[in-house]
């Protein structure tokens, strides 16, 4: 743990995007091996905490009429509904004191895959001197990349935990990947 601490610096902050039960093995829309990602960001999580970096755990957290879901016209299955043991983020996660959960996706009229989708969260960053975030969670290729693609896109120095991701798909990651360090993200390995 004492060489991840020596990683963050002041103006750091960690964020985890969407380690919630329904991503897992077991879950409405499951990645292949998305629980994995509880091992690889734990230790993060971990010294985050003990160093005073802000940690932010999002969380998608959607009503029954929500417009992603296949039975109202979008692309998925019925996932993350509010107050549900599916929404629930993974019970194997480190969620110290202190970190802030950070919900999206409650819209009726769009999906929200960003956690800086009208969430207010970039201004409070920049108030609270935020100016390097480390990303991390599920899924690789749809809400972190939409998260670092706008991370970068607001100004942000962008650190992706690639060990604590896991794709939808092989193809999507790797595109995503390249992408996210096209926008500028450092893929930390």
């Amino acid at each position: 743990m004492a060489q991840l601490q020596e990683m963050f610096r002041p103006g750091d902050a960690l964020l985890v995007v969407d380690v919630q039960n329904d991503f897992c093995p077991g879950g409405a829309l499951p990645i292949d091996e998305g629980d994995e990602v509880v091992a690889a960001l734990n230790p993060w999580i971990a010294a985050a905490s003990e160093q005073g970096v802000p940690i932010f755990l999002t969380r998608d957290w959607h009503p029954a009429g929500h417009p992603s879901f296949a039975v109202n016209g979008g692309s998925w299955p019925l996932h993350c509904l509010q107050d549900t043991h599916g929404a629930a983020i993974h019970s194997g996660l480190l969620t110290p004191q202190g970190a802030e959960v950070v919900t999206k996706g409650t819209r009726f009229d769009q999906d929200q895959l960003s956690v800086f989708d009208q969430t207010g969260l970039a201004d409070k960053l920049r108030r609270d001197g935020i100016r390097r975030l480390w990303v991390g969670g599920l899924a690789l290729d749809v809400c972190v990349l939409a998260t670092v693609l706008d991370g970068c896109h607001e100004g942000f120095e962008v650190q992706l935990l690639v060990a604590g991701c896991r794709p939808v798909t092989a193809e999507g990651g790797r595109e995503a990947l390249a992408t996210m360090r096209q926008a500028g993200a450092v893929l930390v390995e």
